[in-house]
């Protein structure tokens, strides 16, 4: 069995820090690397494009999903072009992901299943991805000093893309928040939410207490809510609420338009109510 040398994981992994791409990203550039060296089995200076190709015509064969191909496709490509330097110029063109509607909930939904939370840390987690759009990850990483409490407002740090945003903090969450940190006596360098070891939530803990508490509020396909699902639902009432795609897209944290625009056509609310032309006739 052939192994990614160890200089260059170290290097891959290096490199992923010096570029501020997330840990997760970093872990599926590593997973997928390793199973192409594994797939073609050839030391590193033999290896080609049309391995490359072979590799991903492979996956294709397993019924792998496009978003799936596409990252281990962007995996390779980080490797030999941006780690290694070599001019091995990957021109495959990428798979197509379906468009599907996002998956969000209403706001009676979110309220059951904030109601349904009894512990009063996590409840305050629901209430807080939900009411900032947070992504999972922003919200395990989120810091006291992050945190401008009287003023109603905090700051995402080094988000997604390495990018920093500006969060709109509810008055409704104030006062719990300030609570939460009296409570439990945090210091400014301190995460925001700690579990009871004294650590950081994972995003699997997060998850586990999400879809736990759907199940409990007795939401239709409670299997398929996760974190994500709440900030789908922020922005789409947000869009419902008519407020503007370019706010949406800042409080997002989104690069560009079009990704926001999805939740325009999510809005149920503002579909539903425009009219057939056929009754104007």
């Amino acid at each position: 069995m052939v192994y990614v040398p160890v200089d260059v994981e170290s290097k891959v992994l290096k490199e992923c820090k010096r570029r501020r791409l997330s840990p997760r990203t970093a872990k599926s550039y590593s997973f997928w690397i390793h199973r192409f060296f594994d797939f073609c089995k050839k030391d590193l200076q033999y290896i080609s494009k049309k391995d490359v190709r072979f590799f991903l015509e492979k996956l294709s064969e397993e019924n792998k999903s496009g978003s799936t191909m596409n990252v281990a496709h962007m995996a390779l490509r980080f490797l030999f072009e941006i780690v290694l330097e070599r001019r091995m110029w990957i021109d495959i063109k990428y798979s197509k992901t379906p468009k599907r509607i996002q998956r969000f909930l209403s706001q009676e939904e979110v309220k059951r299943l904030i109601d349904s939370t009894i512990n009063f840390k996590h409840q305050l987690m629901i209430c807080l991805v939900y009411s900032a759009g947070l992504r999972v990850g922003e919200l395990i990483n989120l810091k006291i000093k992050d945190l401008e409490l009287e003023r109603g407002y905090g700051y995402v740090r080094n988000g997604k893309g390495g990018k920093d945003r500006l969060i709109v903090l509810s008055n409704n969450l104030i006062p719990a928040l300030k609570n939460l940190i009296s409570k439990e006596c945090l210091s400014d360098d301190d995460c925001l939410f700690i579990s009871n070891r004294g650590k950081k939530y994972s995003s699997r803990s997060i998850e586990k207490i999400i879809k736990n508490s759907a199940r409990k509020a007795k939401i239709k396909n409670w299997k398929e809510i996760h974190p994500h699902t709440l900030r789908h639902s922020f922005a789409t009432h947000l869009i419902e609420k008519d407020s503007d795609v370019s706010t949406v897209q800042a409080m997002l944290g989104h690069k560009s338009p079009e990704t926001t625009m999805i939740y325009v056509h999510s809005s149920s609310a503002n579909f539903l109510k425009t009219r057939s032309p056929l009754e104007s006739l």
